[in-house]
């Protein structure tokens, strides 16, 4: 199985042209999925996988949501290390740019009031968390931490996308609630769910590259 999203260093990813659309695509793609972390966070039905290990480590240190996700993201780095995932802009930029936006919707974005609420925020920040996702991992300048995981495993092992991030959500989930992180059956939604929409959703907004600089490594 191959993900629709080519394997390229750094200058690569520079030299691969459309430079401005993809650029375009990539930070809307990673403001996004800041905010969309936060709703999910906010419909108190159940946070992301990812962000109950981020609420865990958060009640447990002390720090700001958004500090604990840059916390989290620096640690994933040290798990691409085995395997070999290629860093770029986006992997920088995700670093620097989700907690903040995610911190920056917390300040601005009601709670919700009644289930209907509840149930819309999640709904609404399931979608939109698959599609901001998929949308600045096809800018193609590098996949964050938690998504580099997941590329450089689909690629070592042939697993379909779908499978290899349920598996990380169910880990990481299961961490985060040992933490104090909060689960409900939101969690095993999004767990469910992710996976798929994002594969749908990748080959549909990756932005081709010039055939120069695709397939390079």
């Amino acid at each position: 199985m191959t993900i629709p999203i080519a394997r390229l260093g750094p200058l690569a990813q520079l030299r691969a042209g459309r430079t401005p659309r993809r650029i375009s695509h990539l930070l809307l793609g990673l403001i996004g999925y800041g905010a969309s972390v936060m709703l999910l966070v906010r419909s108190g039905l159940g946070a992301a996988s990812w962000n109950v290990l981020t609420e865990g480590i958060a009640r447990s240190t002390h720090l700001s949501f958004g500090s604990a996700t840059n916390l989290v993201a620096l640690a994933v780095l040290v798990a691409w290390l085995p395997i070999r995932e290629l860093p770029g802009l986006g992997t920088v930029l995700n670093v620097a740019l989700v907690g903040f936006s995610a911190d920056a919707t917390a300040r601005v974005l009601p709670q919700p009031h009644g289930f209907a609420a509840q149930l819309g925020y999640l709904l609404g920040g399931l979608v939109a968390l698959a599609f901001f996702d998929a949308l600045y991992l096809g800018a193609q300048f590098g996949s964050g931490p938690r998504d580099g995981l997941m590329t450089g495993l689909v690629r070592l092992t042939g697993k379909p996308i779908a499978v290899v991030r349920t598996a990380i959500e169910v880990v990481v989930a299961v961490a985060g609630w040992l933490l104090g992180g909060t689960v409900g059956f939101g969690t095993v939604l999004i767990a469910v769910c992710l996976g798929p929409l994002v594969g749908f959703l990748l080959p549909r907004v990756t932005v081709s590259l010039s055939t120069a600089e695709r397939g390079k490594p």
